[in-house]
């Protein structure tokens, strides 16, 4: 037995190509688990893919004293059949919020900005605007109505896939419907939210959002592969995404469509961005320490509050799903999860090359569900497939 678990951890640093229970080439990066643990990983997972005819997967998961599990599964690309590589940049969602909340939090260190500022302050035409507060936009309950939701914003990204939008107008598509509850009194996830807080940002620092975000979060932490795009080009590496989604919603056939070059401007400071597993590996335990934050402002980003759902709850810009904290993200093409569990120091992250939910539930939250299923047993990854406020929302708005 000790021979083998040397050969076994020799061999984990080398790069292995095996075939997965789906059939789809499996790439292994690094897996240094017992053999036990990674092979009821390796199962869990295609089985998973198989279920819900996911094209492609990378999974890191990194838990010290116990092990590194870096994988990449199925396709980058259906057409031409190319493996799922870990080094690919994918669109992440709305682990984007994690980044431009991030970015307000620095402004607050330093003094430029507060959290109980209203964001009349800053931005003008804002609906109860001297009665929200930026800490109320970043803990989504400032009652604004989700533009994500409005049929006419739908209606048009179907239009025209690769219209670029501006902030404001995705604001007026909000600001057409009256808020949905007073300021402060309920939680409910709505990006426009997170669109306010980007324009707070550049109203305050005179810089795009991308370029004070690269400055402020990716720099410090060596983020190479992190971008805040602003048009439809992928950096390469990248691996192709693909959608249901469709003006009536979900295809009825099962039929996907490449959402790879569609116009992220829809989602700006709630969306927008792109990242690879390895970034991700280092933006998350930087996320849960708030190491580019001073305690106090750390401590208020963790002040997890009900969102009325079992088992998860939401701070400022981060969300709380059974002692997992972190963000998950979904937008046409691609689904992301990027989550940490302190009390054992475990890292997460899972970028799926799809976002065509498999009986109501979204793809990363069932990859996730089955890692954490065997890996933390005790605090087992799930977001409701159907909560009354979605911290997914509606497609395609769940960013």
């Amino acid at each position: 037995m000790t021979r083998l678990r040397m050969l076994l951890a020799g061999l984990a640093a080398l790069l292995l190509v095996a075939v997965g229970a789906s059939g789809a080439p499996a790439v292994t990066v690094r897996q240094d688990f017992d053999p036990a643990t990674v092979e009821r990983l390796d199962t869990a997972i295609t089985d998973v893919m198989e279920r819900a005819g996911i094209p492609g997967v990378d999974v890191g998961l990194w838990i010290p004293g116990r092990g590194t599990y870096e994988k990449s599964f199925g396709v980058s690309d259906k057409e031409s059949g190319v493996p799922m590589k870990t080094d690919l940049h994918m669109r992440i969602g709305s682990v984007t919020k994690t980044f431009t909340i991030t970015g307000l939090l620095r402004l607050v260190d330093q003094g430029e900005i507060g959290l109980d500022d209203p964001v009349s302050r800053y931005v003008e035409g804002v609906p109860n605007g001297d009665r929200i507060t930026l800490r109320q936009l970043a803990g989504m309950r400032s009652g604004l109505y989700n533009y994500t939701d409005a049929d006419a914003w739908s209606k048009s990204l179907l239009e025209d896939p690769e219209r670029t939008y501006t902030p404001r107008q995705l604001l007026d598509y909000a600001f057409a419907h009256p808020p949905n509850f007073p300021p402060g009194t309920k939680w409910e996830y709505s990006n426009t939210n997170t669109v306010l807080l980007g324009l707070v940002i550049e109203k305050v620092t005179g810089r795009p959002l991308g370029a004070e975000l690269e400055q402020q979060v990716y720099e410090p932490l060596g983020l190479e592969q992190t971008s805040f795009p602003t048009s439809a080009a992928m950096p390469e590496p990248y691996a192709r995404g693909y959608t249901d989604y469709s003006p009536t919603g979900a295809t009825t056939t099962g039929a996907t469509v490449d959402a790879t070059h569609w116009n992220p401007s829809w989602a700006w400071a709630a969306g927008a961005m792109i990242s690879s597993l390895e970034d991700l590996h280092t933006w998350v335990p930087a996320l849960a320490d708030g190491r580019l934050l001073e305690p106090a402002t750390q401590k208020q980003r963790l002040d997890f509050g009900p969102t009325g759902y079992p088992d998860v709850s939401y701070g400022l810009g981060i969300m709380r799903v059974n002692d997992w904290i972190g963000h998950n993200g979904e937008l046409p093409g691609y689904e992301t999860l990027a989550v940490q569990l302190p009390s054992e120091d475990a890292t997460l992250v899972i970028l799926v090359n799809s976002d065509a939910d498999y009986q109501g539930d979204s793809l990363s939250t069932l990859i996730g569900h089955a890692v954490t299923s065997v890996a933390t047993p005790n605090h087992v990854f799930n977001l409701p497939s159907a909560p009354q406020s979605n911290p997914r929302s509606p497609k395609p708005s769940r960013t």
